[in-house]
């Protein structure tokens, strides 16, 4: 019911939880008068929608007096939440976020805010209206005997608020008081974060996974209290990364840990943003619209002054692109110090098929008598790739097409995308039934390294079999490229194998990614240990030797640019039928200089695929023209025909910047 001619009223905007382009706006509902003590902004709500009386939840961006819609309001139907979880930066943050990919502000809010867990807002309110802080048993601050205090012309002293820098960190392994050894990246960020706790900022640290996570964290525990630690990652239990998201809206400072999503914590005050190794895959935000950590870093530093570190012993492509434009100033501390990179390339007649030359051989038999070897490989399990024996072809699957490969010893082959058996299998061009192994894997690799070195123990680390940390005994450690623990001590040698096969994957970034691993694999070495990079040579391998990432990155930059290839450029892939397609891009046309196509291009069921490349000032103008296409695509009336089956309805999905796509 609407309210009386003349009453004064309480409207709140309203942002709907729903993923069509066309709801994607703040709508204004009349709060009842039953309601009106309760409501403040930020709450999630339920609201009626006009069409079929359907009910949804949504968010109370703002409270007005007033309405610009000249019709009757609808009445919000409850509260769901009493707790304000949106954040007035937030909301502000989700929105640039959302308007720079042409997508909707509440899909972004679904990463930013976690699952509601009543019990745990309950407590968390109970103690805020008794004036206390957040219901949790990290609430309380602990002092620390002998916090970390930043060394002069350490990295600390080099952020400073609204200062956006690009951290080339001291390529070694540190350990700490407690005898954890981390990587000098973690020690590097720990510092910062504890001289902005000092100034009563929060901080906002974000990296790829867990393992770099429990780094940082074992560097954290000796720099700040551990009461002022919250962590914002998918590993907690849900309760418990609520109850941490709750400590953020309390105002205190805090030092927040996590993975792509603690980029939009709720905090107040941000003193410092970093986040580390933004080159990898997993800082890629894979639901829509798909933005990455990397942009929200640099939107949220924009909208809250704060400082802004992006650290990588391998800087990215994109940040190296922000260092060109003068972003981004560049940090490296030490840049003499640098592993022992050792480039070998096998010969014939040299041990394992030379996938191990024999100089490589030698070294790796003399560093196992004084601690662990690292072996770096390109894949997990046994055997994941196969091939005919008898013409050399790929073994793919008969029902799917998918690579065949073998997860274990003495296993039937499996494909890797349906997970078909093929017992039966037979070549497809000379008929042929027997299979080889056209790679090996991590499982392969440590069953032969254990014949020929008998009585080493071997360890195997990849995503099925984590291990963090190996202790300083001698042992061989077979890992799949960022699966590699740490050692004690480092490793008295590393080798880097497989890196050609690595080179093959058809990607854009294939060569950044590369040069990556194996820097990161690198660090762990100890001081003045060999690390061998075996089967790479050209300009990648002089990148890694030299220890000059940063100039093969600008480089590449360059090759990039003249090819009109991200990041010189920005683009966004569009798909849908063709009918929709061709209106979306007939309207990017209009657009001018700047922004060009290619495609269409056909994929899956009726479903094509362009490719639009445009200019970064010209990014507003391509979002609001395709967010505009999907608009008009998703209100489009199709009626049924008689007599004919129902016609698919249209689609139209955009992803800007795809990092997969080329």
């Amino acid at each position: 019911m609407g309210a009386p001619s003349g009453a004064p009223v309480l409207v709140a905007r309203v942002l709907v939880d729903s993923p069509l382009p066309q709801l994607d706006q703040l709508f204004d509902y009349r709060v009842p008068p039953a309601l009106v003590a309760e409501v403040i902004a930020g709450m999630r709500v339920r609201v009626p929608l006009r069409s079929g009386g359907r009910i949804a939840t949504g968010w109370i961006v703002e409270l007005a007096d007033t309405s610009e819609f000249a019709g009757r309001l609808s009445d919000l139907e409850g509260i769901v939440s009493s707790a304000p979880l949106l954040a007035p930066d937030v909301w502000l943050l989700a929105r640039k976020l959302a308007d720079r990919a042409a997508g909707n502000a509440s899909d972004i809010l679904r990463v930013a805010i976690p699952s509601r867990y009543v019990r745990v807002e309950k407590a968390w309110l109970e103690a805020r209206q008794a004036g206390g802080g957040a219901a949790s048993d990290a609430s309380s601050v602990d002092e620390i005997a002998e916090p970390i205090v930043p060394a002069a012309g350490s990295f600390a002293e080099s952020v400073e608020p609204g200062r956006r820098l690009a951290l080339t960190p001291r390529p070694r392994l540190v350990e700490l008081a407690s005898g954890t050894w981390v990587g000098g990246w973690a020690v590097d960020l720990a510092e910062a974060a504890a001289a902005t706790l000092a100034t009563g900022r929060t901080s906002l640290l974000c990296v790829p996974d867990y393992r770099d996570q429990e780094q940082l964290e074992a560097a954290l525990a000796e720099a700040v209290p551990a009461g002022a630690i919250a962590r914002l990652d998918a590993r907690q239990p849900g309760g418990r990364r609520f109850a941490d998201f709750l400590r953020c809206l309390d105002g205190e400072p805090l030092v927040v840990i996590g993975n792509r999503s603690v980029l939009y914590a709720p905090a107040e005050r941000l003193g410092l943003i970093a986040v580390w190794d933004d080159g990898d895959a997993l800082l890629a935000e894979p639901h829509a619209p798909g933005v990455h950590a990397r942009d929200v870093a640099l939107v949220r530093q924009e909208q809250s002054g704060a400082a802004l570190v992006f650290a990588a012993h391998s800087p990215s492509v994109e940040v190296e692109r922000l260092v060109r434009v003068g972003w981004l100033d560049v940090v490296a501390l030490q840049r003499t110090e640098r592993p022992r990179i050792v480039v070998t390339a096998g010969q014939p007649g040299d041990v394992s098929h030379a996938r191990i030359p024999s100089s490589t051989w030698t070294d790796a038999r003399e560093a196992l008598a004084h601690g662990p070897v690292l072996i770096q490989v390109a894949h997990p399990g046994f055997a994941p790739l196969l091939a005919c024996a008898t013409c050399g072809e790929n073994a793919r699957c008969t029902r799917c097409a998918g690579p065949l490969g073998l997860g274990s010893r003495g296993g039937v082959p499996r494909c890797r995308l349906c997970g078909a058996l093929a017992a039966d299998w037979s070549c497809g061009e000379c008929h042929g039934t027997a299979i080889r192994p056209a790679s090996v894997g991590a499982g392969r690799t440590a069953e032969d390294l254990g014949r020929a070195f008998p009585g080493t123990r071997v360890i195997i680390s990849d995503g099925e079999r984590p291990v963090l940390r190996v202790g300083p005994e001698p042992a061989l450690v077979v890992a799949t490229r960022g699966a590699e623990p740490i050692a004690e001590g480092g490793y008295r040698a590393v080798l880097l194998l497989d890196g050609e096969r690595m080179l093959l994957r058809e990607s854009l970034r294939v060569a950044e990614d590369c040069l990556r691993w194996w820097s990161n694999a690198a660090t762990l070495a100890a001081p003045g240990a060999p690390v061998h990079l075996v089967g790479v040579s050209g300009r990648i391998a002089t990148a890694l030797a030299t220890w000059r990432q940063a100039e093969w990155a600008r480089d590449e930059l360059d090759a990039r640019r003249a090819l009109r290839f991200p990041p010189a450029v920005r683009i966004a892939t569009i798909r849908g039928r063709r009918t929709s397609l061709l209106e979306a891009l007939e309207a990017v046309a209009e657009l001018g200089d700047g922004v060009d196509a290619l495609g269409p291009v056909p994929e899956d069921d009726g479903i094509e695929r362009a490719i639009v490349r445009f200019d970064y000032a010209r990014g507003a103008e391509v979002a609001t023209t395709l967010r505009a296409a999907m608009i008009r695509v998703a209100t489009r009336r199709r009626r049924p025909v008689a007599g004919q089956p129902p016609r698919p309805a249209p689609t139209l999905r955009v992803r800007f910047d795809d990092q997969e796509i080329l």
